[in-house]
């Protein structure tokens, strides 16, 4: 008996140990990241107060932050920063979202299928072929300057990176897991929903990581091309004008929203594998 509560008073101290360990990198980490962007911003900032950097071309940290109030308190010539963010947020998420859906689709049925494979194959490495600022300028001959022919390029854009993950997810399916389910009668649908996407789930939620930023930048490039409203117009202005504060005060709030995308797709992530077995980084922080 005294055994048993001497290993777990020991096992107890283990894991506070390593709790204190976490807790001491988390911080060091912080203070890193906060020391980074400090002596970047602060170099900016002096480098361009001496003269030494052509704030003309390049920008300031101080006039970046006016530019940035200026946005919030008095707007654009396109209307609010609010109604301009919304703009080129719904361009995104609906690219993002329909880019996710084909892509998911298309790589777990060719992954799963040699012959369509084959076949589809060679279009789809064509299509990736092409410069996506083409893509965007086809759309908005065809579609207009709506929101339509931005959520077509953002969808393209997410749609490779998704495509690609989820192909080779499946094709990293273990074969003889899949043909003992279908020993025990399992039919072709069933074997995708029980085996290959819960297999291939951590290849493809892993791509959505990088999905979101390109839903972001095919969203932004195609408002540069043509818009009526979106931060890529406002962009479009400003490089318009030599204005590379504006420029570099949209980039801060499209920065903003992208970490809190990964945020969420963090936790995305942990919500759909509890499942899977912690990797070599989780296991250390157990």
């Amino acid at each position: 008996m005294q055994k048993q509560e001497k290993e777990q008073a020991q096992a107890s101290e283990l894991k506070v140990s390593a709790r204190r360990a976490m807790t001491r990198r988390t911080t060091w980490v912080w203070a890193g990241r906060a020391i980074l962007a400090a002596i970047v911003i602060g170099g900016w900032q002096w480098f361009t107060t001496e003269g030494w950097v052509d704030k003309f071309f390049f920008g300031q940290p101080s006039e970046i932050w006016n530019s940035l109030v200026k946005l919030f308190t008095e707007g654009t010539a396109f209307g609010t920063i609010w109604e301009n963010l919304w703009v080129t947020m719904q361009e995104a998420i609906y690219g993002f979202l329909l880019g996710t859906l084909v892509g998911v689709v298309l790589g777990i049925l060719l992954g799963s299928n040699k012959y369509l494979s084959e076949v589809v194959g060679p279009y789809i490495r064509i299509v990736n072929s092409i410069p996506r600022i083409v893509l965007g300028s086809i759309f908005i001959v065809a579609f207009g300057l709506g929101v339509f022919p931005k959520v077509l390029l953002a969808a393209v854009l997410v749609f490779f990176v998704v495509f690609f993950n989820a192909f080779q997810g499946v094709r990293e399916v273990d074969q003889n897991l899949v043909g003992n389910v279908r020993v025990l009668g399992a039919s072709p649908l069933q074997v995708a929903i029980h085996v290959t996407i819960p297999s291939a789930m951590t290849w493809i939620i892993a791509s959505l990581h990088t999905a979101f930023g390109f839903a972001i930048i095919g969203a932004l490039v195609a408002e540069v091309l043509g818009a009526q409203q979106g931060i890529g117009l406002i962009i479009s202005q400003a490089q318009g004008t030599f204005d590379p504060n504006t420029v570099f005060a949209c980039m801060v709030i499209i920065a903003v929203i992208t970490l809190g995308a990964e945020y969420l797709i963090a936790l995305l992530e942990h919500t759909l594998l509890k499942w899977r077995p912690p990797n070599r980084s989780e296991a250390q922080a157990i």
